[in-house]
């Protein structure tokens, strides 16, 4: 079973821009000189200017050895299994999935930012909205920068005046990330009981995605499918306007994306309502049923708008999809 994913995620010293610098020279000092704990407090202190604090320094560097980059042995310090990896490998590729794999919300993050720029608050409510067990006060931006700052060390990320974006190697993490961490085996502690947040697979096909695209997802609507209201988000899938097999530069866009009830997914996957590019609900005229459910959600509500929120969806998506069917 992996180990539990982290929640606090510690910054480097050097700077908000520099933690990949800083993580490398510590590996190659204690690569070189296998230290003890003290010696590794003084390299601290004589590297970095304005470092002192025997505590500040162990702090780091429990974080380097939780998530496998540094191990102790009797009394000295070598490098972990992560450490290892990523000295043998020498690429920003290894570092991030080892980052991803270890801590809960750098990928959400980025798909979050697909969506656009983002202040510091709007990525710490982001992360709260889709991870709710980091557990920090809402208007706390300290935990939002450092995973911010880990990202933009990776070249993932840049600031923009106060805004955060997407580099070009983000966006390409992004697009390759919806399905490459489609194993990920990852269960939220704020999931309901007996529901996990890991591996997942779509009503309609046997097909995964990543579990953080469908919390990042998930978390965007309120937890709730806006066709059906179903708010248990161990019931709701997430469904693509323009499919998943026809359209793959669009997987992980998250205006191509919305979450549905695994029931009201498999018929929406199977053409008998849609949603046109005013968020109205369209249903297919040979559509019978005898369900009351079905009635009541799709049948009934046939020409409301749907309580999406503005630009969640793109029209143009919606009306490429609603072109295909010859009874809209």
């Amino acid at each position: 079973m992996p180990p539990e994913r982290l929640r606090s995620i510690v910054p480097m010293f050097g700077g908000g821009t520099h933690y990949v610098e800083t993580l490398d020279l510590i590996i190659e000092f204690v690569q070189a000189h296998q230290p003890s704990t003290d010696e590794l407090i003084g390299w601290h202190r004589g590297t970095f200017s304005n470092v002192s604090s025997r505590d500040s320094i162990m702090r780091r560097v429990g974080y380097l050895r939780q998530i496998g980059f540094l191990r102790e042995d009797d009394e000295y310090w070598l490098l972990g299994d992560a450490g290892r990896e990523y000295v043998q490998q020498q690429d920003v590729a290894t570092l991030l999935r080892i980052m991803c794999e270890r801590n809960v919300g750098l990928r959400s993050l980025l798909y979050a930012l697909s969506a656009g720029p983002m202040t510091i608050m709007e990525i710490s409510d982001q992360q709260l909205d889709t991870h709710p067990e980091l557990g920090w006060s809402r208007g706390e931006t300290d935990m939002a920068k450092q995973r911010a700052n880990w990202l933009r060390s990776m070249d993932l990320v840049e600031k923009r005046d106060d805004e955060y974006v997407l580099t070009d190697s983000g966006w390409q993490f992004v697009e390759d990330a919806v399905e490459d961490w489609a194993g990920t085996n990852w269960t939220s502690t704020a999931s309901p009981s007996g529901m996990s947040a890991g591996t997942y697979e779509t009503t309609a096909y046997a097909r995964a995605v990543d579990p953080e695209f469908r919390a990042t997802v998930i978390a965007q609507h309120d937890q709730t499918c806006p066709v059906s209201g179903v708010d248990h988000p161990g019931l709701l899938d997430v469904a693509h306007v323009l499919s998943w097999s026809e359209y793959p530069d669009y997987r992980a866009d998250l205006t191509n994306v919305l979450p549905l009830s695994k029931t009201h997914h498999a018929a929406f996957d199977r053409e008998l309502f849609t949603i046109d590019r005013e968020y109205r609900l369209r249903v297919n005229p040979s559509f019978d049923t005898e369900s009351d459910l079905l009635q009541r959600t799709i049948v009934e509500q046939a020409g409301e708008r749907v309580p999406l929120p503005d630009e969640s969806l793109n029209p143009e998506y919606l009306a490429e999809h609603n072109a295909a069917l010859a009874w809209v």
